[in-house]
């Protein structure tokens, strides 16, 4: 049966958010646990190539109510727009109307996606309703980060591509440039930072991955974590338990859950991707 869908409208500091709650068919009001998809910037409750409308109605398909909305200043919703980490009055109060719709919710887990996933991650800490973080190609982006994953993985996956070959032999390879963006990306993976005086007043003082595990850490919950083969985010992400034991650590530990998918990009565009995390998601939420 197919599930039922509500639109919602719903205030956070003084502004209309709107969203839609897709519901299990039989008895969805006594689900105990729901599902609130978070998304990543810029990005509305659809998705890209409707990712978000097809989990929420995939989740609920399985007996799993599942909530999406915009945050504020993002598609139908009201306000300024802000980053991931100026959206924790928007998921609470997201929160607040899942659980008011669904009356029979005790728990509530975040799904996320890039800045959503990293969004979820660090609100969860502080809402003791949200039991559990499904996430997507984490956003954990430095510049030295993002530099080593590039050199990792984009260029290897080059040397290999018959493309540039062909490129070379036709004389239309820039040797020139490739060697000056090459240089440019070791000095960014292994370079000296720049000192903290030049850094902007408003910057956090923790890189981003610090915080995203201090958060991760402070999370008495269970984790999902999937990754994408052929995206850089996830490599990103990937290469954090590589660099550093308290990662390592953390992502060992067996509340932690984690899924590689080979050759999928960033939103997992494909209909054999989406449909893989899907049934990841909804086994991993059964057996949480």
């Amino acid at each position: 049966m197919q599930p039922e869908e509500r639109a919602l409208s719903f205030a956070c500091g003084g502004e209309w958010l709107y969203g839609v709650l897709s519901l299990p068919a039989q008895a969805p009001q006594v689900a105990r646990r729901g599902v609130l998809i978070v998304v990543g910037g810029p990005q509305v409750r659809t998705g890209s190539h409707r990712q978000f409308t097809l989990l929420a109605r995939s989740l609920a398909r399985a007996g799993i109510p599942a909530m999406r909305f915009d945050y504020r200043g993002m598609g139908d919703s009201e306000g300024a727009p802000r980053d991931f980490e100026q959206v924790q009055d928007d998921l609470r109060a997201a929160i607040d109307c899942f659980m008011a719709q669904v009356p029979g919710l005790t728990e509530v887990t975040l799904w996320g996606l890039c800045d959503g996933a990293s969004a979820a991650a660090m609100y969860a800490p502080g809402d003791p309703r949200v039991a559990g973080l499904a996430l997507l190609n984490p956003w954990v982006r430095t510049e030295s980060g993002a530099a080593k994953a590039t050199l990792k993985h984009y260029y290897r996956s080059r040397l290999l591509s018959p493309e540039l070959w062909k490129k070379v032999a036709s004389g239309r390879f820039d040797a020139g440039q490739a060697a000056t963006s090459f240089v440019a990306q070791v000095r960014a993976a292994f370079g000296r930072q720049a000192p903290a005086a030049q850094q902007a007043e408003d910057t956090p003082a923790a890189p981003l991955p610090e915080r995203m595990h201090a958060a991760l850490q402070r999370f008495g919950g269970k984790v999902l974590v999937m990754l994408s083969g052929a995206d850089l985010t996830a490599q990103e992400f990937a290469g954090l338990s590589s660099g550093s034991h308290d990662w390592e650590r953390l992502l060992a530990a067996p509340r932690v859950t984690r899924h590689t998918l080979p050759g999928a990009d960033h939103t997992c565009s494909r209909r054999e991707w989406h449909e893989q995390v899907v049934a990841w998601t909804a086994a991993w939420l059964r057996s949480a």
